[in-house]
């Protein structure tokens, strides 16, 4: 055979096998793109431009709400995307419906820069036990935010409780409070694991009975909320709209913070109550189907640095999984309540962990009577 047509048999080789889609990965890893999906709120403001300006690298940063837009989405397949930020309680279900890729660790040149406590909260949170598919993104609590003046004013005589969750669940409290306005997250795990920690039950449980404990909870406070919302909660409490939320301590920070900068006069926190909050995990993977592999290990490698988790954090105000970010910090970020927990405020998080199925479906039909009212 000459050799124009041995070159000749290996182009039409090379067609046919991108035809069959067995070229992909090959023609397309070593392109200049990157394709992030991640939480809304939750980077950085120059973390992109900045990776972009170093790398050469050309990335598509996309949002979601909510774990569960995520997971229909990389269900449904053929996402594009290279990276994407699952909370942790989600890892056992992407991973079992073979929807993430198994990481090269080694690929990942600062992972020594993490907290191993986190990684390993991060795995016993996702089911994840090999720690193969997900590595950490940020993390914080679960927690009850409020505007301090506003609520104040909303309670009239009536003290402000001790424990800030008894603003939420008791309705001599949340009735006062709904006339300034009551937002919960659009998502059902972890509302019903603030029910659950407030009723002194595991938030993980598997007993369905725990689940009705907790629906007759939330039934009492339906009444008195005005707003589900994962996104557009933080400028409503920012700009007055809001007064009470449950949210994640990050959003509700960076909600003081956006009212800060506006000058306006109220004082915004994320609260870490003597009883406890909840934990969350977030992380990063890449999807079984990723076609820019060396770029989503290179961003992976970028955003492990003190510097650029430095910039994430004073953005976003969620706790780094990387400690000697620490100190590249302002005071203000450094000082700011709920981001970095002592020890013994730490001891009285509850960390999610995996559910069965069966009761994932309980809680999102339960989830789905509680908004509508019935």
């Amino acid at each position: 055979m000459t050799a124009g047509a041995l070159t000749l048999l290996r182009m039409a080789t090379l067609g046919m096998a991108c035809a069959l889609g067995m070229c992909v990965a090959r023609a397309t890893d070593d392109d200049n793109v990157l394709n992030v999906y991640n939480f809304s709120t939750y980077i950085g403001e120059d973390t992109v431009r900045n990776f972009e300006k170093e790398t050469g690298i050309r990335v598509t940063y996309d949002t979601y709400d909510e774990n569960e837009v995520l997971y229909a989405k990389l269900r449904a397949g053929h996402t594009g995307y290279d990276v994407v930020m699952p909370g942790s309680q989600w890892a056992n279900r992407l991973i079992a419906g073979h929807l993430l890729h198994k990481l090269d660790k080694s690929r990942i040149t600062t992972l020594g820069n993490v907290d191993p406590q986190i990684m390993k909260e991060l795995i016993a949170a996702g089911g994840d036990a090999s720690g193969d598919y997900i590595v950490p993104w940020l993390w914080g609590i679960g927690t009850v935010g409020m505007n301090v003046d506003k609520v104040k004013a909303a309670l009239g005589d009536l003290p402000m409780p001790a424990d800030p969750w008894d603003l939420l669940f008791k309705p001599e409290y949340s009735t006062r409070i709904k006339r300034c306005g009551i937002s919960l997250v659009d998502a059902s795990e972890s509302v019903f694991a603030a029910a659950l920690h407030y009723l002194k039950r595991p938030i993980s449980t598997d007993r369905a009975a725990d689940y009705s404990a907790a629906a007759e909870l939330l039934a009492r406070l339906r009444p008195n909320v005005a707003l589900f919302s994962s996104g557009s909660y933080v400028d409503d409490l920012a700009s007055g709209r809001l007064c009470l939320v449950y949210g994640y301590s990050g959003d509700i920070s960076t909600a003081g913070k956006r009212a800060r900068d506006a000058k306006v006069s109220q004082s915004i926190v994320a609260t870490v109550p003597p009883s406890g909050a909840l934990t969350y995990f977030d992380g990063m993977a890449i999807p079984a189907d990723a076609r820019h592999m060396e770029n989503a290990y290179r961003w992976m490698s970028y955003v492990y640095r003190p510097d650029v988790q430095a910039g994430i954090v004073s953005s976003v105000f969620h706790s780094s999984a990387v400690p000697t970010s620490r100190a590249l910090l302002t005071d203000e970020v450094r000082n700011t309540p709920a981001l970095f927990l002592t020890p013994a405020q730490m001891a009285l998080m509850e960390p999610p962990r995996p559910v069965p199925e069966r009761i994932v479906r309980l809680r999102t039909r339960l989830f789905a009577s509680f908004k509508s009212g019935l």
